[in-house]
């Protein structure tokens, strides 16, 4: 089975050639300055995360207006607006923007809200050349607050060189509170753009996947081991989107890489 694929990034909603996952969709919006986008979202919650630009937003009968402000992911804070199920949205583009639509189902009833970048808690995974960067969206961990049924949403900064989501870790069963069941999505960006990475992912049914990372790459995991590395000289961004029957996060490390994770107090106490 394939488990990535390129987005084109034509103006309107661009989608993965092909979806492995039951539960998680994703759409990438793009559009020109005045342009308008109308949806309706269905059975699904979705996550508006603003890449780059601005746009104003009416979803149901709440205006959000000029949500954005980044030129790009890698020029600060997202803004996000969540839209609930069953509801009817439009957002229409202020100047150029980019907006990243993961979604998934939801019998929520609830309204629609705003997630500004001061709601959104950032910090620093591992230590060495497995360090990397995030920003947490809409998790339970950084802001319970804001209610979602399924998805869980934040964003990873990986250096020049650097590993991340490493050691490989797996969430495909419900064993709480050793391991959750989540499927998950990656949304790519590299910088510069003509940069790669390298993504692996394995499982325990024996297949095994290693592709290119390109700018506008999509990783989609319904279950398995996976881990990303940066080339020399460029840093990947992605958008990580969860969905599962829960959204308590419980992650079950490789056995063979776990040991890495047991070293990253010593890496981080003598700054290696």
């Amino acid at each position: 089975m394939k488990y990535h694929s390129l987005i084109t990034d034509q103006n309107g909603v661009n989608k993965p050639s092909t979806n492995p996952c039951k539960l998680l969709d994703f759409g990438f919006l793009k559009l020109a300055a005045g342009e308008k986008y109308a949806g309706d979202s269905g059975d699904h919650e979705i996550l508006a995360v603003i890449l780059g630009g601005k746009a104003n937003f009416l979803v149901a009968d709440k205006h959000f207006e000029k949500v954005g402000g980044r030129p790009n992911v890698f020029a600060g804070k997202p803004h996000s607006v969540y839209i609930p199920a069953k509801t009817k949205f439009s957002i229409m583009a202020e100047g150029p923007v980019e907006i990243a639509l993961p979604g998934a189902p939801s019998d929520l009833a609830v309204e629609p809200y705003l997630i500004e970048p001061v709601k959104t808690a950032s910090g620093v995974w591992g230590a060495a050349n497995f360090k990397r960067y995030y920003n947490q969206i809409l998790t339970l961990a950084s802001q319970a607050d804001l209610p979602a049924r399924r998805l869980i949403v934040g964003e990873t900064f990986t250096p020049s060189g650097n590993w991340s989501t490493y050691p490989p870790h797996k969430h495909q069963t419900d064993d709480l509170p050793h391991e959750a069941f989540h499927e998950e999505m990656y949304f790519f960006k590299v910088n510069p753009i003509d940069g790669f990475g390298i993504c692996h992912y394995y499982n325990e049914e024996g297949e095994e996947e290693n592709f290119t990372v390109r700018n506008n790459s999509i990783h989609m995991m319904p279950r398995g081991y996976h881990t990303v590395a940066s080339a020399p000289g460029y840093t990947t961004y992605y958008l990580w989107f969860l969905a599962g029957n829960q959204r308590v996060q419980a992650t079950v490390d490789d056995p063979q890489l776990g040991w890495v994770s047991r070293t990253i107090a010593m890496l981080k106490e003598y700054d290696i």
